[in-house]
């Protein structure tokens, strides 16, 4: 069976006080429950070494937002996943929705950043998704099959086993709306029939997909129970102690 993996997002949200204060929340409230969920929390680059700090002698794991692709380099106010590593991340979210749209990144500098990610022993959340419009549309299946494309061109089998993919429906990620259990469901069946036809059904029944899209205490155990869905990338709920605790905990239920 697949263990849960629970990550939260933090965004652009807490200073190194308020880093504090949360991460010495979850130490105590996460402890009885990290022998069993996978749990990653993903601060601002700010807080990241503060954070490692804080989570030492913990179960809990530590991302990062995004990075560039390069080791070093004249790339004024982008960081590389060699500064990641030196301070002890291990995770790196990649391709979020809100970098697809703000920042106009593609499928094929997103699988960009995955190679370089893998190559510095980072392991990717590589997030895939459709709007509003192209799921009114009907065209679900096209959009995520070719991001899913797009992302992982080149990846071999033993690159994937350290990936996880992220469905997060764009219309569903801080509008306070959430994919139903069974539509985010379909969608991760499909990423999942998909990798067994990209590589094999071993590696793709021993993929992690996560559902993201709006995930709070009230919807989780839905979403967690469902046979696809291995987990939640966490947006706004993670940044309570409260809330963020019980999504981890519906993931045992």
């Amino acid at each position: 069976m697949r263990k849960k993996v629970i990550a939260g997002n933090w965004k652009m949200y807490k200073n190194i006080q308020e880093t504090t204060e949360l991460i010495n929340g979850l130490r105590a409230s996460l402890a009885p429950l990290t022998e069993k969920v996978n749990v990653i929390i993903a601060p601002p680059f700010t807080s990241l070494t503060v954070a490692k700090g804080l989570i030492a002698n913990t179960r809990i794991h530590l991302g990062a937002q995004n990075m560039y692709p390069e080791t070093e380099g004249a790339y004024t106010g982008e960081i590389s996943p060699k500064m990641l590593t030196s301070i002890g991340v291990e995770y790196v979210i990649l391709g979020h929705s809100e970098r697809r749209q703000y920042f106009k990144e593609t499928d094929g500098f997103i699988n960009t950043k995955a190679r370089k990610a893998l190559a510095e022993g980072l392991k990717p959340i590589i997030c895939v998704g459709e709007t509003l419009e192209q799921r009114e549309r009907g065209v679900t299946t096209q959009v995520v099959t070719e991001q899913m494309k797009g992302v992982l061109a080149g990846l071999t089998a033993d690159q994937l086993a350290n990936v996880i993919i992220a469905y997060e429906p764009v219309w569903a990620i801080g509008t306070g709306k959430t994919a139903t259990p069974q539509q985010a469901n379909e969608v991760h069946q499909l990423i999942r029939v998909l990798v067994s036809e990209l590589y094999t059904s071993l590696i793709s029944e021993k993929l992690i997909i996560q559902y993201g899209g709006s995930v709070k205490p009230e919807n989780a155990k839905d979403l967690l129970t469902q046979s696809d869905i291995d987990g939640a990338l966490v947006g706004g709920a993670c940044l309570r102690v409260d809330s963020f605790t019980a999504i981890v905990s519906a993931a045992l239920l």
